[in-house]
């Protein structure tokens, strides 16, 4: 198999996201309309269903955990945040009880799904049971939404001031990069799983492992560097937004004095 041949017969129709997300689709569109956030909706559901229906999935299903890295790093980070900005400015979030809108309660579900799901027993019931994949699917796109409710929510007064924002980002950023570090550098036992994936069906394992030189070794080393560099980038990118944000809100009142 090449990776071009591969390319066009990883993607998997089967499943129930594709009428999922045709209903979400339906919902946003009765209660929103067509309106200019629209494409952020449109952008996070199309990566939804790219991630779960592409090769990345096919990759992930036990033969890549760097696919399964990427999987998680889209729906909890990516997918999230755009969906958080496709909402309209007039619609509130506020939530109750109010400790699930609390920003520790947020940062913990953010930070905590990381740790969580990279648990080995968890991690290897993800790949080997539909059932926990799912759940696992699900609570990353939810508490990935809690995360960004912080800092994204429609609604200015219902977002951390920036100060509180960007240490709330960078002690994210910082813990997660302890994960990516220890992920990189401990022996292959993250998620075993991986080390003997299943049936091979499709020749993916020689493909992986004789193709493009994947050893379990190499393999989660790629995905804890997944973790550790490329997730703290977009937790800087958005520091970088809320210092702009902060800028912005300090220079009105010193204009007016002036």
């Amino acid at each position: 198999m090449t990776t071009e041949q591969f390319l066009l017969r990883g993607w998997t129709w089967g499943g129930c996201s594709l009428p999922m997300g045709a209903a979400v689709l339906v919902c946003y569109l009765v209660a929103f309309g067509f309106q200019r956030r629209f494409s952020c909706f449109a952008a996070a559901l199309g990566l939804t269903l790219l991630t779960l229906r592409s090769p990345i999935n096919s990759l992930a299903d036990g033969y890549l955990f760097s696919a399964h890295m990427l999987q998680h790093l889209i729906l909890l980070l990516i997918v999230p945040a755009l969906a958080m900005l496709s909402l309209p400015r007039s619609l509130s979030l506020a939530m109750r009880p109010r400790v699930l809108g609390h920003p520790l309660f947020g940062w913990i579900a953010g930070v905590g799904a990381m740790w969580l799901w990279h648990a080995p027993a968890l991690c290897n019931a993800a790949v080997s049971s539909r059932s926990v994949h799912a759940l696992q699917t699900v609570s990353l796109l939810a508490m990935g939404g809690l995360f960004w409710r912080q800092i994204l929510a429609p609604r200015e007064s219902e977002r951390l001031v920036p100060p509180s924002a960007i240490l709330y980002l960078f002690s994210a950023c910082v813990t997660c990069s302890i994960l990516g570090i220890i992920v990189t550098f401990s022996p292959v036992e993250v998620c075993s799983i991986y080390s003997a994936p299943p049936i091979d069906r499709l020749g993916l394992l020689q493909f992986v492992r004789a193709g493009w030189g994947m050893t379990p070794e190499r393999d989660q080393q790629v995905g804890g560097l997944l973790m550790w560099v490329p997730m703290c980038l977009i937790y800087l990118s958005a520091i970088v937004v809320q210092i702009a944000r902060w800028f912005a809100a300090t220079e009105g009142p010193l204009a007016e004095k002036l």
